[in-house]
């Protein structure tokens, strides 16, 4: 796409009358940062991996780096959902004589539980659905996985907001693939051209949607660069949408 052809794609964006959002639900919503990490706190301590580990914090370390790189390969599509839950766990001990994929997959699940059952959102999201909510039908749009994410939703009061929950498992296909725009576009009953992605993840959210030729808000509180392209709209925080919607 040109310049000139972009500068035009996104004056159309401005003048749109949108009627239907599809927000991402981790990290735009509910704060998987702090969650994770509480929930990593706890299997560092009950599976005893200060024998491995001096500090929680040598431990994360190890973990987070390899969780980002596993989630970026399957989100292109590069591995399964088995292996990155397995890999994961496995990465941070394999050093010390553990690699025992039915132990990594024990110890997912337990740890996908536990995720199930933290509430912290990010700042801003209750008051921002309630000011939504009336004006728009929302949707989650979410690449995460289908035995977590709906418990997450409920448990964290964020169920009565959202019309459909979307998931890249039930499409077959995950964020930034146009199919999975083009997937949640359909089974939401929406216009590509009333429609608003809402997300943080820059490679999976706004690349995504704007690829697929749908307006985007780009959460953005680290103040991050774009790559490539200006995003229809960037926000630091979740209340600044309301100056947008």
């Amino acid at each position: 796409m040109s310049r000139s052809d972009d500068q035009s794609l996104r004056g159309c964006f401005l003048t749109m009358v949108y009627k239907n959002l599809l927000i991402d639900l981790d990290d735009t919503l509910w704060d998987i940062h702090l969650n994770g990490k509480e929930c990593l706190q706890e299997i560092y301590r009950d599976y005893g991996y200060s024998q491995f580990y001096r500090t929680f914090e040598d431990y994360y370390h190890v973990y987070m780096p390899n969780n980002h790189r596993l989630w970026a390969q399957y989100r292109q599509g590069e591995i399964k959902k088995e292996e990155l839950i397995v890999e994961r766990f496995l990465i941070p001990v394999r050093a010390f004589g553990i690699d025992d994929p039915a132990y990594a997959k024990k110890l997912s699940d337990d740890f996908l539980d536990r995720t199930t059952r933290k509430t912290a959102l990010i700042d801003g999201t209750i008051a921002l659905l309630e000011y939504l909510k009336p004006k728009y039908r929302m949707h989650i749009l979410s690449n995460g996985f289908r035995e977590v994410q709906y418990k997450k939703i409920e448990n964290s009061g964020l169920k009565p907001y959202f019309d459909k929950i979307i998931l890249s498992e039930d499409a077959g296909i995950n964020k930034p693939h146009a199919g999975m725009f083009t997937y949640a576009l359909k089974n939401t009953n929406s216009r590509r051209d009333q429609t608003v992605v809402i997300g943080d993840s820059w490679d999976a959210d706004i690349v995504g949607a704007y690829n697929s030729r749908i307006a985007q808000i780009w959460f953005n509180p680290k103040n991050e660069l774009p790559d490539g392209f200006e995003p229809t709209y960037t926000v630091q925080t979740l209340a600044g949408i309301k100056a947008i919607l």
